[in-house]
């Protein structure tokens, strides 16, 4: 991981040339990072899409698949009030993930903090970073959200139209998450690219239309990988 010393260097000047790393699979990513840990997953049960679910395209099931126990947070209605077993290995709870409400539960264990997706939909991020550094000192969080400079924006708005989640608050770049980072306080952290996907329109898509789609996802992933500054959104590895 990069160190703040490193990551404060950036001047913040308009034309200041960024060095990004190449774009990475989201999932594959963050369900490595994940191997044999315990993990809270924050956010978990509809991270992006209920249509994920049972396939490979959801976040808490590659979790699951690679970690040794995992504790997921989410406030949605659906979930019950004794939980949903999500696995032999986890289970989510329905509590208040953005004010980390973990009062009662069992995290001694807990090495890894993922919040997939997550912090996009929150009034005040900076508050939800001081309560996990306030809370989990010493352990790993890993976030994930859309780029808000994205090439996939730009083709949107060419053709007059901008795709949002009817819940997001907040829009990132590379620098306003490092800026995030430094002011959370924390030691060391990577902003890692991460590649462009379609999945909801994939899945929903047959034929001659699912081709095209493949296709555009090709596309704007080959930009992506020439211009990194352009990717779908970010990874960021933080040592709490």
């Amino acid at each position: 991981m990069r160190d703040s010393k490193s990551q404060a260097s950036l001047t913040y000047a308009s034309m200041e040339r960024l060095h990004v790393a190449m774009p990475v699979d989201r999932l594959a990513w963050i369900a490595d990072a994940c191997a044999n840990k315990a993990v809270l997953d924050i956010g978990c049960y509809d991270e992006t899409a209920l249509v994920k679910r049972g396939t490979s395209h959801w976040l808490h099931g590659r979790i699951l698949a690679r970690a040794r126990r995992v504790l997921g947070l989410d406030l949605s209605d659906a979930i019950p009030e004794e939980g949903i077993k999500s696995g032999s290995n986890g289970v989510i709870v329905r509590r208040d993930a953005a004010k980390l409400d973990v009062d009662g539960l069992d995290i001694s264990d807990i090495e890894v903090v993922v919040a997939g997706e997550f912090i996009e939909h929150l009034e005040c991020p900076l508050h939800f970073l001081d309560a996990i550094r306030n809370r989990f000192s010493g352990r790993e969080l890993i976030i994930s959200t859309p780029n808000g400079a994205c090439f996939a924006n730009t083709l949107m708005g060419l053709i007059g139209r901008e795709v949002q989640h009817p819940d997001h608050l907040q829009n990132f770049t590379y620098k306003t998450l490092n800026t995030m980072c430094l002011r959370a306080g924390f030691s060391s952290w990577d902003i890692i690219p991460y590649r462009f996907y379609a999945t909801e329109m994939i899945l929903a898509s047959r034929g001659t239309k699912k081709a095209f789609v493949i296709l555009v996802q090709a596309s704007i992933r080959l930009v992506e990988k020439l211009f990194p500054l352009l990717s779908f959104g970010y990874i960021v590895r933080v040592k709490i």
